[in-house]
């Protein structure tokens, strides 16, 4: 009997979970810089931050806060648990399809070199670990 509490209340846990989940909406313009926290950044996320701003910014916004032409890159749908590093690669390398927001396809990046792409990725994991993306 105690077996089939134990599962009812994690199915519970686990419908629970997955409907507040569904219920949390993607952030479809920009943040207001107020509310981002930009921490010190390390060498390679500097270098990256620069490289952001150059080939980013103009749609992902200044400090990931998302602009009317991109969304912010510190909504929870880009935690890393279900935004890995390698989709940031892929999105760079080989564009998007619009599927999250009405922003529209996202086209290749292919200004970005390689070795721009880590620190770019470093200073966006940096940034979304200050704000509490992790």
């Amino acid at each position: 009997m105690k077996k089939i509490l134990t599962w009812v209340l994690v199915a519970v846990a686990v419908i629970g979970g997955g409907l507040w989940l569904s219920q949390t909406k993607p952030a479809e313009g920009p943040l207001s810089a107020g509310e981002i926290i930009v921490p010190s950044f390390t060498a390679l996320a500097a270098e990256g931050e620069k490289v952001y701003l150059n080939s980013c910014a103009a749609c992902h916004g200044v400090n990931l806060a998302g602009t009317n032409d991109g969304p912010s890159l510190l909504d929870f749908v880009y935690r890393p648990a279900h935004h890995s590093d390698y989709a940031f690669v892929s999105a760079v390398q080989n564009g998007v399809t619009a599927h999250h927001w009405n922003f529209g396809n996202m086209p290749r990046q292919t200004q970005v070199t390689d070795e721009e792409l880590v620190r770019v990725i470093s200073y966006i994991r940096e940034v979304q670990r200050a704000n509490g993306l992790n």
